[in-house]
């Protein structure tokens, strides 16, 4: 589905991912930890086109999208859910949502089905988002990933600055993404939380990966989860 191949990405003269590699399976959830400034971010707009990378591939879904501009790689079928949400603040829950709504060979979701996964968006939809909550925002900003069809959904940050009934509506959106096939890769401070919900885990310092392996094998080893990610 998404594989980076040694990628090496720059702000500038300043080098910020030397070399990491990573896959993310069809209907795999795949959580990527660190660090605040181990290159976790980076890795995701490195994929998005957003800060491309200078040497290295990234292939989705059989394609090449190293050089390719960021709304053709959207097109493909890669959603994200940034940390900042970029909900435009001025314009009504379901105007945004209609901004992001888009076909790809990949399945397609409705407003209803989103409504079912967040059922308080039903209320919230003709309001200015401006008046919304933070969790309220990333209910919007999840919906508006799904309504584009993705094969893949990328998370930044997805449970920060959220009540923790919230986050659990996230991973329960992240399950329920899974059973329909969509893949995740979610970039997470909360490690718990993100173990507890992926497959596989890799985990990044200094723009580089220092380990991979099953969630599961991080979440019983508390001597080497402590080591890696301090928990």
């Amino acid at each position: 589905m998404l594989e980076i191949f040694n990628i090496e990405t720059f702000y500038g003269e300043t080098q910020a991912l030397f070399g990491p590699s990573l896959t993310v399976g069809e209907s795999e959830v795949v959580a990527l930890l660190g660090p605040n400034g181990a290159g976790k971010t980076t890795s995701i707009r490195s994929i998005l086109g957003l800060s491309p990378p200078r040497t290295g591939r990234i292939r989705f879904d059989g394609s090449d999208i190293t050089n390719m501009p960021t709304h053709q790689i959207s097109r493909l079928g890669i959603g994200w859910v940034p940390d900042d949400r970029r909900i435009f603040p001025m314009l009504s829950g379901w105007r945004n949502l209609a901004l992001g709504a888009r076909r790809t060979r990949f399945r397609a979701w409705s407003r209803e089905e989103m409504c079912e996964i967040f059922p308080a968006l039903e209320h919230l939809m003709r309001r200015d988002c401006e008046t919304m909550s933070g969790g309220e925002l990333q209910m919007v900003a999840i919906s508006r990933a799904l309504l584009g069809s993705p094969g893949i959904v990328l998370f930044d940050e997805p449970s920060q600055g959220l009540a923790p009934k919230i986050v659990q509506d996230v991973l329960k959106t992240v399950r329920r993404m899974k059973s329909e096939g969509i893949a995740s890769l979610i970039v997470e401070q909360n490690a718990l939380a993100a173990l507890e919900v992926s497959d596989r885990v890799y985990v990044m310092d200094r723009g580089r990966i220092a380990h991979e392996g099953k969630s599961q094998e991080l979440l019983d080893n508390a001597g080497l989860r402590r080591r890696l990610i301090g928990m």
